[in-house]
């Protein structure tokens, strides 16, 4: 097989077939294509496009790539997945509701990922988590459990892991058949039967329109129903940062607070309505109605945060953290973003914000870059939100001020506010 052949091939808007994509990406794991062959194919991809047929395909080759994890038969796993969004840190408060409402929730999560943060991250954050643990650990603790939140390793789904951190570095992240592809690899190699895909829309997220969001999540769903997995895919607003904090130390935080019973309305919203339609994805209640007031029930009596601790512990991490979150890295800078006008908030630039986080360390501008986990922002307004002028729009924590000071006036820059009333968007877009 000629690489320059295939790369030029899928450029010029041809397709390729099952066995030349695996051979293609077996050879750039085992180190016999060079990484800028494959970013030529992933760009050729970006820019061209891919065939349902031809995502499945690669899905495929990505699974195989590796091993692949199978639990019980009668063992109703599901999972979540988020396209990715500023502040959302849905994953951490969702994975032990579901848990502790008696559905096992095998996770294989991510790191952060251009503008948007990690679930890994965040996690990180506790002193002493883990998350490199072995196919054999990541069973045992679902199957003792019911839940874990860990990291790919090398032996499953080894082409994502290598090419996910590549398509970070190279522009070449929102091409849907590659998020496909790496998003249905990893779900399905887990062992999850059931998904439910938070698929986000708008400033603060890769699909900044419904119309392509649509595309992407029907993409996903004909790619997990043809490896015999139930997918559910619910269309949410990313226009507005997530929650009241951005920030892997300060989201975590606020995770652990909202399974204390205090909760942002817009994470509230959002974490109820998706592990109900977990939880009924997975078959053990008849309808949303049922699935929410169990939801409310282990959220209201502890279950949620008692299951979110064992989690901790089993994963090595300081349980410390539920009584005391100050254990986790502090910044010693805050620096105020005041507005610079009177009137309501009409648009939020929340792809600006994320990047005016990484600068200052929240995120990684290289695939190798050190993560400062005290770093982020607390930004509690949403679009629809009134302000005065020179009242706090939020504040930025930081390790040096003057980098802090060149991500306020961005973060600043990123609203923009409107005489007239705006009224509040909807969260929840469809279904």
């Amino acid at each position: 097989m000629n690489p320059v052949e295939l790369i030029i091939r899928k450029r010029d808007g041809g397709e390729l077939t099952s066995a030349e994509m695996k051979q293609f990406i077996n050879d750039y794991i085992n180190g016999d294509i060079d990484s800028s062959q494959m970013t030529a194919l992933l760009m050729a991809i970006y820019f061209k496009g891919m065939t349902k047929s031809e995502t499945r395909d690669l899905t495929e080759v990505y699974i195989d790539s590796g091993s692949r994890i199978t639990f019980p038969a009668d063992m109703p796993t599901v999972d979540k997945h988020s396209t990715g969004g500023v502040g959302d840190k849905i994953s951490l408060m969702l994975a032990p509701i579901v848990a502790a409402c008696g559905i096992p929730v095998p996770m294989i999560s991510g790191r952060g990922l251009g503008h948007t943060g990690g679930t890994l991250d965040k996690l990180e954050a506790i002193p002493g988590f883990r998350t490199d643990f072995s196919q054999q650990e990541f069973m045992q603790f679902v199957n003792t459990s019911g839940l874990a939140i860990i990291s790919q390793n090398e032996k499953l789904v080894p082409a994502d892991r290598l090419i996910y951190a590549l398509r970070d570095t190279t522009g070449t992240v929102e091409s849907l058949p590659l998020i496909t592809a790496s998003i249905m690899g990893k779900k399905i190699a887990e062992g999850a039967r059931n998904l439910v895909i938070d698929l986000k829309v708008g400033s603060g997220a890769f699909m900044t329109s419904l119309q392509r969001a649509r595309q992407l999540g029907e993409l996903l769903a004909s790619t997990g129903e043809g490896f015999g997995q139930k997918v559910k895919v619910v269309y949410t607003n990313m226009n507005s940062p997530l929650g009241y904090y951005c920030g892997n130390a300060l989201e975590t935080r606020e995770a652990i607070d909202y399974l204390k019973g205090e909760a942002a309305p817009d994470i509230d919203i959002l974490t109820r309505r998706l592990a109900a339609e977990m939880l009924l994805l997975s078959g053990a209640f008849p309808d949303l109605n049922s699935a929410s007031e169990k939801v409310d029930k282990v959220i209201k009596d502890g279950s949620a945060l008692h299951k979110f601790a064992e989690m901790i512990q089993q994963q090595k991490g300081d349980v410390r953290v539920i009584d005391d979150p100050a254990i986790m890295p502090n910044a010693p800078c805050d620096l105020p973003v005041t507005a610079s006008s009177s009137g309501w908030i009409k648009a939020i630039e929340s792809r600006q914000i994320g990047y005016a986080l990484v600068s200052i360390g929240a995120g990684r501008k290289t695939l190798n870059a050190k993560l400062d986990m005290a770093a982020g922002a607390w930004l509690p307004y949403k679009i629809g939100s009134k302000i005065t002028a020179g009242e706090l729009l939020g504040k930025v924590y930081c390790q040096n001020k003057t980098a802090g000071e060149a991500a306020v006036n961005r973060i600043k820059n990123a609203y923009e506010i409107s005489a007239e009333k705006i009224e509040d968007q909807k969260l929840i877009l469809l279904p």
